[in-house]
């Protein structure tokens, strides 16, 4: 599978796009940067406009409050139990992905929204106390090479559940759970049937449509300068919203509710 979103890796980033990521990290509150940031750090200065843009969403809570808000409307399909002993790391990643993603989702979508003019005409984004980060250590996110053919065709397979074909961002959330192949394999059998009968799209959808309307407002928050790249960078940004973030915080916190580790 070739991702077509090519991206700067944490381990080689230098000077600063490595500063950024690291502003990334401490303010989001994870040990890892989102794949979009990584990906807008390949265009000409997409990375610094953008998060000095949507970091004020962040550190004024509002990309929490309306994660908060989000998390008491949203649609989970209904998968089988996946309670269970497993390596601390599967905990880990599911409780990272679960902060970071959807907080996100929020500050992301609404960035899309401004850079496209359609901020909601009136509301207002209320700002609110932060979500508090996970203090978890992940494990390596796998590439092919790390683990055995089976388990990287599981993770393709398992990317394909609540997307379309085009464009197929390759989730990292399953990347970093490659390590644990055999809780790989439950997922896959709990999220199948959920994704034969509709369900879990239907869930998907309509927790988008939520996140759309609140991102709509948080837009209204948005101070900036028009960038040099704004349509490429907005292209970028809501595919990111449309794929691999929007379908996995309905999948990773499905997937949390089915192992009872919510806190």
């Amino acid at each position: 599978m070739n991702d077509p979103f090519p991206a700067v890796a944490e381990a080689t980033a230098t000077g600063e796009v490595a500063d950024l990521f690291a502003d990334i990290r401490s303010t989001v509150g994870v040990r890892v940067v989102n794949l979009v940031w990584r990906h807008l750090a390949t265009m000409d200065g997409a990375l610094p406009w953008a998060w000095t843009a949507v970091k004020p969403l962040y550190l004024q809570g509002m990309a929490d409050t309306a994660a908060v808000r989000f998390r008491q409307k949203m649609q989970l399909p209904r998968l089988g139990s996946l309670a269970g002993d497993e390596p601390a790391s599967v905990d880990a990643v599911l409780a990272s992905y679960d902060h970071s993603n959807t907080i996100n989702l929020f500050a992301l979508a609404a960035l899309a929204v401004w850079l496209r003019g359609e901020a909601a005409a009136t509301g207002t984004a209320e700002p609110g106390p932060r979500l508090v980060a996970p203090d978890v250590t992940l494990p390596k996110l796998a590439v092919q090479d790390d683990v055995a053919p089976e388990t990287w065709a599981r993770v393709l397979r398992l990317n394909k559940f609540g997307d379309r074909s085009q464009p197929l961002i390759l989730a990292s959330m399953y990347r970093h759970l490659a390590h644990a192949p055999s809780f790989l394999e439950r997922i896959e059998g709990a999220l199948a049937p959920v994704q034969a009968d509709g369900s879990l799209d239907r869930s998907i959808a309509a927790n988008q449509a939520t996140a759309r309307a609140g991102a709509s407002v948080l837009a209204r928050a948005v101070v900036a300068e028009r960038p040099r790249l704004a349509t490429d960078i907005e292209k970028s940004v809501q595919a990111f919203v449309d794929h691999a973030i929007g379908k996995m915080v309905t999948i990773c916190r499905s997937i949390r509710v089915a192992r009872g580790s919510l806190p």
